[in-house]
């Protein structure tokens, strides 16, 4: 069985999806996850197989056959014509010169039924422009009569356009039989009429194969049905691409920051970029700095020195002029004997309380207890003595003892009061002053890693603690060095805020871009696991896919490669795989495994433009032709041009196949075709049109050649209104064109059965320029003389030689013969041929 016949059996497909599913559960090497996503993937609504296309689209016809075309007023016809055709499978030529209008029909029926019409774009205007015929001013109708498996039986679809209305308007409707009509469901027809196309023109045959790569691999993958596949590869590709994306960020990213934080002066900046530089960032630590509302060390010693603070300057003044004062004070009582009663009174009254304590057991030793002050403990009733002098070891230091001194020590207290007044304010001042600036603060130390060169400010600090601290500074000395401290403080202070500020300004921007890129890469690696399982699973369902599509592939691709053996009669080019490069985000074509005398190459780049068109052929039937496809016809304008006699034989042939269970109809102004036909007694329905005046066009049934040319020559016969001496000419004429057709045909039958090359058979009839050199080839065969020929028809009798003698010499000058012996004679010599 041809190929073209096999893959256009009705099936019942496994649709590609249910095949993934089931090939995905008998794979081991396929993880649990990996199977989850696929599944996943596939089970997202998408685009319908190319096997259930006509139902998920809503077109609820099928086995569509062409009935008649009825044209009224487009193109090349004028007054309605209409070509009708047997509705059912096989070969319909429809023939005619250029001009005739043949072609009018072919694109009246694909305008029709798709709105538009493929032999005019990319023409110019002019012929977009000129749908209108010249010779009707009216309305324009096209009918398109179809046959269906129905119900309903009989489907109409019909356009028309007023005088006024565009090409792009006008009425188009749908009549199904007994029914009234309806606006055309043009979306119902798109899917399935884009998808099995049964158009083909002779500018597409060309555009097939040298167009545009990807129209032809957008076609045979829709053909294939793999959008499911498609659709469930790209939403994992999608999100693969995604994840990818996020990582090469946060890598691209993580070397960006890097660059800016080795730049930026700032402890934050170091640390981040030894977070950063890490082989595997710890994120947890990044996190810390950043979320740090401190600003780490650094930020934090410069506001601790911004927050140091001094006593106010007058506060400071105040106390150094009650120092002054105090210390003025001092100095008027610190008489000698004043200070000399003071050295007694303390003396008095630590050896009191020796006494005392050596007496009566440890006295006056509790919190806050000075020496200096009286001890006074109740009397004892003896006399004896407490204790020795601790000074001379002699005296004796009895009750007596302790009585006068007793009165000694108020004696001098009352002396000395003054005195101790003014050394307890003095005292008073010096703590307040120490007390006010302080020690040297600890932030100082912490202020060296800043930036900040406090070493200044210390030593004025210290200072201030060494002249505060003495028994009797001076005032002016504490003042000039307390202004000295306030200078270097607020310098100081200055200096902490810039730098705080310069610190903020270069970590501000960071800080957030930290903070997106820690948010990021933690996103990427939770989602590390994830990426792997994606890409497994990309991989898988595309190879999956990829067998898949191959083996849908393959039925198209044996009947292409046999479509093309049959038509390459003579080429060295054989046409071995195509397959489907590329997808939806890639360069996409059909690649064409094709060898150049068994030798790889570019075939498209050495072949003829016969080749181009053969192959052109060799890819659109068997996508035409599936057995999907809801339309059982197919429509091929003018695909003879430009093909060698080898090519057209091999046509016919793939024609005829093709009609077995198919519509064929093939519109064609080169007789070839119909010679080729006749020749090899293909069966086949063969219509001339003609264009007379004014586009009034009309149909016939055509008969061969010899036998239309005979028709001819007897209605001259019956034509009384010619003169006699034209009638004789005409008969004449058309007697010897019957013999030169019948001639010809029968030297390409014989030459051709032969084995003589298709070539060299063409040569050889045009080598025989007149009636007896036609005649003498196909009587006596090639190399023979055109002298020898009437020897040879002697043998069959007078008749032979008289009636090639009067048919060629009667379309010259007058014969003396009956006409109507004439033909019959000429009948019977065609009949001799061909036997």
């Amino acid at each position: 069985m041809e190929p073209v016949r096999e893959h256009s059996r009705k099936t019942t497909p496994v649709r590609p999806g249910e095949l993934i599913v089931a090939r995905l559960a008998a794979d081991p090497d396929v993880s649990g996850e990996v199977a989850a996503v696929i599944r996943a993937a596939l089970t997202t609504p998408g685009t319908s197989d190319a096997d259930s296309a006509n139902s998920d689209s809503g077109f609820g016809l099928g086995g569509i056959f062409l009935r008649a075309i009825r044209i009224e007023g487009f193109r090349g016809i004028g007054p309605e014509t209409v070509l009708e055709f047997p509705p059912g499978p096989g070969l319909t030529l429809v023939t005619g010169r250029n001009g005739s209008g043949k072609s009018s029909f072919a694109e009246a029926a694909e305008l029709v039924l798709t709105g538009a019409n493929r032999r005019w774009d990319g023409r110019s205007a002019a012929w977009r422009e000129g749908w209108r015929n010249l010779h009707r001013s009216g309305p324009v109708r096209i009918e398109l009569d179809l046959r269906t498996d129905g119900p309903p039986a009989a489907v109409t679809v019909a356009r028309e356009w007023a005088a006024d209305t565009p090409l792009a308007g006008g009425d188009w409707t749908q009549r199904r039989a007994g029914e009234p009509g309806t606006a055309f469901p043009a979306a119902e027809w798109a899917a399935p009429m884009e998808l099995y196309r049964p158009f083909l023109s002779y500018s597409e045959l060309g555009a097939l194969v040298d167009g545009k790569p990807s129209e032809l691999f957008d076609a045979l993958h829709q053909l294939l049905g793999l959008d499911d596949l498609i659709a469930a590869h790209e939403q994992i590709r999608s999100g693969r691409l995604e994840m990818e994306s996020s990582a090469r960020a946060v890598r691209r990213e993580r070397q960006v920051l890097l660059s800016e934080l080795s730049g930026v002066a700032d402890e934050r900046a170091a640390r981040a970029a030894r977070i950063l530089g890490r082989p595997e960032p710890d994120l947890a630590e990044l996190e810390r700095l950043v979320t740090d509302s401190t600003g780490g060390p650094e930020p934090a010693a410069l506001r601790a020195v911004l927050a140091l603070g001094l006593p106010a300057t007058d506060r400071v003044g105040e106390l150094l002029a009650r120092l002054r004062t105090a210390q003025s004070a001092v100095s008027v009582v610190s008489s000698p004997e004043a200070v000399a009663d003071l050295r007694v009174l303390d003396l008095l009254r630590m050896a009191y309380r020796h006494v005392a304590e050596a007496a009566a057991g440890p006295v006056g030793t509790g919190p806050g207890h000075r020496l200096s002050e009286p001890v006074t403990r109740p009397d004892r009733a003896d006399d004896d003595a407490v204790c020795r002098c601790p000074v001379c070891g002699h005296g004796v230091l009895d009750r007596r003892w302790s009585a006068d001194t007793a009165a000694a020590v108020t004696e001098l207290s009352e002396r000395t009061a003054d005195l101790l007044r003014a050394r307890a304010e003095l005292a008073t001042v010096l703590a307040e002053l120490r007390a006010s600036v302080g020690e040297v603060p600890a932030e100082l130390d912490s202020a060296e890693p800043a930036y900040l060169d406090a070493g200044a400010l210390r030593e004025t600090w210290m200072l201030w603690g060494q002249l505060a601290g003495s028994e009797d500074p001076p005032p002016d000395e504490l003042g000039a060095v307390f202004d000295r401290l306030s200078d270097e403080l607020g310098y100081l202070q200055h200096r902490a805020a810039k730098e705080l500020d310069r610190l903020e300004q270069v970590w501000a921007p960071l800080a957030p871009r930290l903070r997106v890129w820690l948010e990021l890469a933690r996103t990427v690696a939770d989602r590390a696991t994830d990426l792997t399982i994606a890409r497994a699973a990309e991989e898988w369902l595309k190879s999956a896919t990829a067998r898949v599509r191959e083996e849908r592939l393959a039925p198209l691709a044996g009947t292409a490669r046999w479509v093309w053996q049959s038509l390459r009669q003579q080429s060295s080019i054989e046409l071995g795989g195509i397959r489907l490069q590329g997808n939806a985000n890639t360069a996409r074509r059909v690649q064409l495994d094709v060898t150049v005398d068994e030798v790889d190459g570019a075939a498209l780049g050495v072949m003829s433009q016969g080749e181009l068109h053969a192959l052109g052929l060799a890819l659109f039937l068997p996508r035409a032709t599936v057995a999907a496809s809801p339309f059982r016809f197919v429509v091929i304008d003018d695909p003879v041009q430009a093909m060698d006699p080898a090519k057209v034989d091999g046509l016919a042939r793939v024609l005829a196949t093709v009609a077995w269970d198919r519509q064929v109809v093939v519109f064609t102004h080169d007789d070839r075709l119909a010679e080729a036909v006749r020749r090899m007694q293909i069966d086949a329905r063969i219509l001339e049109v003609q264009r007379r005046e004014r586009s009034v066009v009309e149909i016939r049934l055509s008969s061969d050649p010899v036998h239309r040319y005979l028709d001819d020559a007897r209605a001259l016969l019956r034509t009384p209104q010619l003169p006699q001496a034209i009638a004789d000419e005409l008969v004449a004429s058309c007697c010897r064109s019957a013999l030169e057709a019948a001639g010809l045909a029968r030297a390409k039958r014989d030459l051709l059965a032969a084995g003589m090359d298709h070539r060299e058979v063409q040569r050889r009839i045009d080598t025989a320029q007149s009636t007896r050199a036609m005649v003498t080839l196909a009587v006596l065969g090639p190399g023979r003389r055109i002298e020898d020929l009437n020897k040879q028809l002697a043998k069959e009798g007078r008749w032979a030689v008289e009636v090639v003698r009067d048919a060629t010499a009667g379309a010259h000058i007058p014969i003396a013969r009956d006409l109507s012996d004439l033909i019959a004679d000429t009948e019977r010599f065609v009949d001799w041929l061909n036997r």
